[in-house]
């Protein structure tokens, strides 16, 4: 079976005065065998208490794809088709998770946070 690799990008967006805010993905670079789920995870920091966590994917040909969003206040994990996000609050962290891999996935990934002001 043919090996995926997914990249770990690097992108936040914030439009709050004054505010300060991390985004961090780990690993930078997730293999998988062809149908395995990938998994990406991102941890981030932010002052304000309503914000949005967003999923894209740039493909090789350069285009920034969406992928999954997850609000602050959301209590459920967000999934859409393939795509599910394991979403922790109190430990400020986001996980992405690719099910049932396919060569397309190979891509860098962004974890991105915008907050609500």
């Amino acid at each position: 079976m043919p090996l995926i690799t997914c990249l770990s990008g690097y992108m936040f967006g914030g439009f709050g005065l004054g505010s300060a805010q991390t985004v961090t993905q780990s690993p930078p670079v997730v293999s998988v065998q062809e149908g395995q789920t990938a998994t990406l995870n991102c941890k981030y920091s932010t002052s304000d208490s309503t914000y949005f966590l967003f999923w894209y994917k740039q493909s090789p040909g350069g285009e920034l794809i969406f992928l999954i969003r997850q609000d602050s206040y959301g209590a459920q994990n967000v999934s859409e088709g393939r795509y599910s996000v394991n979403f922790q609050k109190a430990a400020a962290s986001i996980r992405l998770m690719i099910s049932a891999s396919q060569l397309g996935d190979a891509a860098v990934y962004f974890c991105v946070l915008r907050e609500a002001q």
